[in-house]
């Protein structure tokens, strides 16, 4: 359980953290574009340099992966533009720099892989290798050795960012994750407010003042610690079930609570893991994030305009990820 967590948060980290160089940034500097023509390289973070086949190699299992929805093949149907192509190149680029960032920061603090460590990741490139077809192999022009180093490079990042998280307390009390079910109203006009406060005091169904006074899109909904204002939140986590509140004033306008569940098990359990990853993400990103802001970049943006994901359906790598985390998730 704790390897598929600590896997899980990983990789959220890296489709989380803001340096998206396809969108001429890292981290808070510019960019450079290559003026380089003819070049393999799609991208170059100091001095580390990112092939185009590397790139390939994770678009075409994103493509794959994202472009199936509920076992609709998305690519088959046409929605006018190409935000799904575009879409799946984003992300595919998002990665990458943040691979070869952390790959970067690991190098900085003499960090590499155990050899235990490149066994796995060996044994991880031979089974992904040998799921590929010929076809997928001419197309991405990779042999075993080119996948090893690919997944060298994901399995390092990893490393770091456990590296970087370990010490983050994971011990969240029940009180501090509590979700709880309530129905509210809100109302930016006082005198609207104090209506419903006439109401609600004269017993009518919290429910219908709702309907007829409510200005947010729901009525009833789940909440948790900082998800409101923090005058609603003192009040809301102090009600009893079925308890309701007298009139909350906040700065753009009046609530009103009703407690349905003042503590939702369920939810409270999965709500511990959301705030272990958050607290993992700023320890992570207060180290991550004073590196990159001053790292020197360039993206062949010519060569990475031309890449068109080939959805034709001969290519239908998706196993990139599931099996680099069948084989390294612990790393």
């Amino acid at each position: 359980m704790k390897r598929k967590r600590r896997y899980r948060c990983f990789v959220c980290a890296l489709l989380c953290i803001a340096a998206l160089l396809c969108g001429c940034r890292l981290g808070n500097r510019d960019i450079v574009v290559s003026g380089i023509t003819g070049s393999k390289y799609v991208f170059r973070i100091d001095g580390a340099s990112c092939s185009i086949r590397e790139a390939m190699v994770y678009l075409t299992n994103y493509q794959n992966i994202y472009g199936t929805s509920c076992g609709v093949d998305l690519w088959q149907h046409d929605f006018g533009d190409d935000s799904l192509s575009q879409y799946i190149k984003d992300i595919t680029m998002e990665e990458l720099t943040q691979v070869y960032c952390m790959n970067l920061l690991a190098g900085e603090r003499e960090m590499e892989l155990s050899e235990e460590e490149v066994k796995s990741v060996s044994d991880a490139a031979r089974e992904y290798y040998g799921t590929l077809s010929t076809e997928e192999i001419v197309y991405l022009g990779v042999s075993e050795a080119d996948i090893r180093e690919y997944y060298s490079h994901y399995a390092l990042a990893g490393k770091l960012y456990h590296s970087l998280t370990d010490g983050v307390n994971a011990e969240v009390s029940d009180d501090e994750a509590r979700i709880m079910e309530i129905m509210q109203i809100f109302v930016s006009d006082s005198g609207k407010a104090a209506e419903v406060r006439a109401k609600l005091d004269n017993g009518d169904d919290f429910a219908s003042v709702a309907n007829n006074y409510n200005e947010l899109p729901v009525i009833q909904t789940t909440i948790s610690r900082d998800d409101v204002a923090a005058e609603v939140e003192q009040v809301a986590f102090s009600l009893d079930n079925d308890e309701i509140s007298g009139m909350i004033s906040v700065e753009n306008g009046y609530y009103f609570i009703k407690c349905l569940n003042k503590y939702d098990v369920e939810l409270t359990e999965a709500n511990k893991s959301n705030i272990v990853e958050k607290r993992e993400k700023e320890a992570f990103d207060d180290v991550y994030n004073e590196f990159v802001s001053s790292r020197s970049s360039w993206l062949n943006r010519e060569l990475w305009n031309g890449v068109v994901p080939d959805t034709g359906g001969e290519m239908k790598t998706d196993r990139f990820f599931e099996v680099f985390a069948k084989y390294c998730g612990d790393i």
